[in-house]
């Protein structure tokens, strides 16, 4: 069982030095009753800080709407990221927060943050088969063609030897689109219009496996049940 400043400083209640503050002030109670050694052993189901009980003891997993503008990465000098729109105490989480899979800056919609290697792991391999539903606006007339070309396997994108898996096109309109695809290659979507000569405007991601945005807004998160 681990240490009550361990458990605290992992999920982002402050560093140890910080925890073991609130711990001697008396601002922690386990299973009810307030703990002032930040030794003491203890289940982090049964923490509470100031009579709050730990959000997400178990691991994060947020769905966030992503807004154009902002990159899925943390490395300085790309512009602004996806993790200045989140509360500071994720970003304290050990392990930290990632995003599973990215969209690139000029991209909305749906993606998952967590802090759990096991889940980016099992919806990232090639082998999660796992449907991401994307919704383009392109630069010109969609053919109807297109649809059993990119049902195919065949599309082959620039700089790479191996077809794309079979995706599902849906032409909603002149030049809208719904377009689901299993992999996530490096801008795939925008990529495979290119390759039959269209660009894509704008694109939004609706849907990741089961989960779709709802009413959530731009910059806007919800916790989800791991």
């Amino acid at each position: 069982m681990p240490r009550l400043d361990q458990i605290l400083s992992s999920l982002g209640y402050g560093s140890r030095r910080e925890v073991r503050v609130l711990i001697e002030e008396g601002k922690i109670t386990v299973a009810g009753v307030v703990v002032r050694k930040h030794d003491s052993k203890a289940n982090a189901h049964d923490v509470m800080v100031e009579g709050m009980a730990l959000e997400a003891p178990d691991g994060l997993l947020v769905m966030f709407y992503k807004p154009t503008g902002y990159v899925c990465t943390h490395a300085d000098g790309e512009g602004p990221t996806i993790y200045e729109l989140l509360p500071a105490r994720w970003l304290r989480r050990n392990p930290p927060v990632t995003s599973v899979g990215r969209l690139d800056k000029d991209t909305s919609g749906l993606i998952l943050i967590t802090d759990r290697g096991d889940l980016v792991q099992q919806w990232t391999s090639p082998k999660s088969d796992i449907g991401k539903v994307y919704e383009a606006e392109l630069d010109k007339a969609l053919s109807p063609a297109l649809i059993e070309v990119f049902a195919s396997g065949t599309i082959l994108l620039r700089g790479e030897d191996k077809p794309c898996l079979p995706a599902k096109l849906e032409i909603v309109d002149n030049v809208h689109a719904r377009l689901t695809i299993t992999e996530g290659r490096y801008h795939q979507v925008r990529r495979m219009f290119a390759s039959q000569g269209w660009h894509v405007e704008k694109l939004h991601r609706a849907r990741f496996g089961d989960y779709e945005l709802g009413g959530l807004k731009p910059g806007e998160w919800r916790l989800l049940a791991i």
